[in-house]
């Protein structure tokens, strides 16, 4: 198993539309093989830095669901609402 951390850093006065973007891209994670779970989490001195921490099966799977048409369609959406760029770091254990 993988996890893989999604920051995102949201621009002002976007944060209920951003909200109720991001749980799309998070129901239709649920339904791609390999998902097993993920939760997301707010910077407690930022509210506009959001991280999303998910497992994954494998790196075959994350990649798969990375490149998917459905993850680029969604994110289309995402990416005006971000400040910045989302930064993605996959996590094994050692």
């Amino acid at each position: 198993m993988i996890r893989v951390l999604i920051e995102r850093h949201i621009a002002e006065t976007l944060e209920s539309a951003y909200e109720e973007r991001s749980r799309r891209v998070l129901r239709q994670a649920l339904g791609a093989p390999g998902f097993v779970s993920g939760e997301t989490l707010v910077d407690e001195y930022d509210p506009n830095h959001r991280l999303t921490l998910c497992n994954w099966r494998s790196i075959a799977d994350w990649e798969r669901w990375y490149h998917s048409s459905a993850r680029r369609q969604l994110m289309m959406d995402l990416k005006p609402m971000m400040d910045q760029d989302e930064k993605i770091t996959v996590l094994k254990h050692s």
